[in-house]
């Protein structure tokens, strides 16, 4: 089960993130919010419980894949199919406005898309999505592979979106500036909403020393109950536990660097780095939560406990 006893409601301004690691169940829920808004039922359905849709409900996923522009197409087409206007929250903005809101030059409209960088083309996709009628956004990992002046461009485009935005992204700056609640996925079927990512990030590590805890104490528990006496560690138990200070400053040390380095506006510009190193903070978090559960084992012995 990836998650259960889910319930959500997306009305207008609503800005939900979320949150997990790979497999726990994001996408699968994108999928199930994006096939409710067809008319079939050939989309990914839940296997219990129900999506209720608004009549006439427009949701509109975020498709990042390059390839479906037409290379040999103008700028000025691929930004305005229809004419030299675009339609935006009901009103018409001309062509070369609609442009520059998205950074190209004017004289850069007559330019077929082929002769455009890898960001330019970025943006006529981020153009496109904002200029369909929707009422709920999905998108999943939309910053992969943008460079920063896409993503200012996305970010600016978001914060205008009026109807509600559902968001998977390793930029946790984008998250945080963007989203106003957030859904966290413990991988073991449960999904909880919190009020931002560090609010996760602190109950995560809450839960998973918890468990540390409650598996040690069960360990003790079934020990046989009998005098309580001190004894001598075996050797290498015993040099384990003469180390396990210096292991924790070191590993704490670890994750002091890694949360003060994902804070960097440097690293938010690089969705790869910033979701390597929040791997590696979950890592070094749960080293913390063993090295911590290792060291009450080792006093327990050493006390005949």
């Amino acid at each position: 089960t990836l998650f259960s006893e889910l319930d959500l409601t997306l009305s207008p301004g609503t800005r939900l993130g979320l949150l997990g690691r790979n497999g726990c169940g994001k996408s699968t829920l994108m999928q199930i919010l994006a096939a409710a808004g067809t008319d079939d039922d050939a989309g990914l359905q839940p296997d219990t419980g129900q999506v209720d849709t608004a009549d006439n409900l427009r949701i509109i996923s975020f498709d990042q894949r390059r390839e479906q522009l037409d290379q040999e197409q103008t700028l000025r087409r691929a930004l305005a199919p229809d004419g030299d206007s675009v339609m935006y929250q009901d009103r018409s903005i001309h062509v070369a406005s609609w442009a520059q809101r998205f950074l190209f030059r004017t004289d850069q409209l007559e330019t077929p898309v082929s002769r455009l960088s890898g960001g330019e083309q970025a943006r006529i996709l981020i153009a496109s999505l904002m200029r369909q009628p929707a009422d709920i956004l999905v998108l999943d990992e939309p910053t992969n592979d943008l460079d920063i002046p896409s993503l200012n461009v996305l970010e600016q485009s978001l914060n205008e979106f009026a109807g509600a935005l559902v968001l998977v992204t390793h930029d946790r700056f984008m998250l945080d500036r963007i989203c106003d609640q957030v859904l966290g996925f413990d991988g073991k079927g449960k999904a909880t909403l919190f009020a931002d990512y560090e609010q996760w990030l602190t109950a995560l590590a809450s839960g998973r020393a918890e468990e540390e805890k409650k598996q040690n104490k069960k360990k003790v528990q079934s020990k046989p109950v009998g005098k309580k006496s001190a004894k001598k560690l075996s050797y290498m138990d015993q040099r384990e536990y003469d180390q396990m200070e210096e292991k924790i400053l070191e590993a704490e040390t670890r994750q002091e660097e890694l949360e003060t380095a994902i804070q960097e506006p440097e690293l938010a510009a690089d969705p790869a780095k910033l979701a390597e190193c929040c791997e590696e903070l979950e890592i070094v978090q749960q080293e913390i939560a063993d090295l911590y559960a290792r060291w009450e084992e080792l006093e327990a012995m050493q006390h005949g406990e």
